[in-house]
């Protein structure tokens, strides 16, 4: 869901030059600066070296939920997938600023008793700990999904049917804690493009870069 909503927002900004989105199935997008690979192990891209060089920013949004999944798997799927694709970008690209979306409650301690936590800390400082340019780990709380995006999560998916009509009473009562896939993917564009002097970034700092945003005609990525 995320990453439909950042893919939207860079397909419309004029600072982005091109798109290259790498998934299992098509995203069901067409555009003209928008090529799409489809790939299936996301833990070998041994055979994609020649198509992720040269690439700028890598906006990381795929995750699964730990509801009902071992400590082992939901690592397996979380840490060491993510760490596959970074591992790779950061030989290539020197210069490339690293996105992740990681979440609300993330323990950066790798200590705590909440397990999807720990393993996002985990997988944050690791990724913290690499060569890229920059790399900021997004930690949103409630996203509303707006432009048509739908989770493919189903329990998900009622839950956002349920609270959409009650999205501006959240957003009144707790601007800081909520945001919208649309403000998710401006804060991404703005600080791979301009930097940030946090590497976490809370829902209040998504806000606040989506709303400082505003296209430079002079720079793309």
């Amino acid at each position: 869901m995320v990453g439909q909503g950042v893919l939207l927002e860079c397909l419309d900004s004029p600072d982005v030059d091109s798109v290259v989105v790498l998934g299992r199935s098509a995203c069901g997008h067409h555009h003209e600066k928008l090529r799409e690979i489809i790939h299936r192990d996301f833990f070998d891209y041994a055979s994609l070296e020649e198509d992720l060089t040269g690439v700028d920013a890598c906006f990381f949004c795929l995750g699964v939920s730990a509801a009902g999944m071992s400590e082992r798997k939901y690592s397996h799927l979380t840490h060491d997938l993510t760490l596959a694709a970074a591992d790779i970008l950061a030989r290539l690209n020197l210069q490339m600023t690293f996105c992740y979306v990681s979440g609300a409650g993330t323990d950066s301690s790798e200590k705590g008793r909440v397990m999807w936590a720990r393993i996002k800390g985990a997988t944050e400082n690791r990724l913290l700990e690499m060569p890229f340019k920059a790399a900021f780990m997004f930690r949103p709380g409630y996203i509303q999904p707006l432009k048509g995006i739908r989770s493919k999560t189903r329990i998900y998916q009622t839950l956002y049917s349920v609270l959409s009509p009650l999205y501006p009473v959240l957003r009144s009562l707790f601007p800081r804690q909520v945001t919208t896939t649309e403000k998710v993917g401006l804060a991404m564009i703005q600080v791979a493009r301009n930097g940030y002097p946090k590497s976490l970034i809370d829902p209040g700092d998504i806000n606040d870069l989506a709303e400082s945003y505003s296209p430079a005609s002079t720079r793309s990525l």
